[in-house]
């Protein structure tokens, strides 16, 4: 058992950077696009995506039915920001209370189609910090389409 309680809390010690990680990577992405001159209705659709999945998300594992929040919306940069700041809120208070035995309860919840889904807190919660780089990278393909010079969110960036 003391084995298994160690793999335990570096996974949750990894899930944690990767939180760190993704609340750095938002906000870096905020920043540049604050500093855009001229702004791209698809880069700010795909952070609003990201950010309100993440949101989506995060009432699911606080036990909320989100099924009725939106996780493709069109908004300013403004609601980003406070999307951001909410999210980074909400994270840290989830993680902070997380407990290797945590990681395997399965969670149920409803997409918003209404479709019923089961997954255990551990894929969730890798799952939500994949899919903000996926589109991350999307945003910066836009950024360099566009003549800008794309934002480094890579981990290893981050980590240094």
């Amino acid at each position: 058992m003391e084995q298994f309680n160690e793999k335990g809390m570096i996974l949750i010690e990894t899930l944690r950077k990767m939180y760190e990680h993704l609340i750095w990577a938002n906000k870096s992405i905020l920043e540049t696009l604050q500093k855009l001159e001229d702004e791209n209705h698809e880069v700010s659709r795909l952070f609003s995506h990201i950010l309100f999945s993440e949101k989506v998300w995060i009432t699911r594992l606080q036990g909320v039915d989100s099924s009725r929040l939106p996780i493709w919306l069109d908004v300013d940069l403004e609601v980003c920001k406070e999307l951001v700041r909410h999210n980074e809120e909400s994270v840290k208070i989830f993680l902070s209370n997380l407990a290797e035995t945590d990681l395997d309860k399965v969670i149920s919840y409803k997409n918003s189609s209404g479709k019923e889904f089961e997954n255990n807190l551990r894929e969730i919660l890798t799952h939500v910090a994949i899919h903000g780089q996926y589109h991350r990278g999307q945003i910066n393909l836009l950024l360099r389409a566009n003549g800008n010079e794309p934002v480094n969110v890579d981990f290893i960036t981050f980590m240094r």
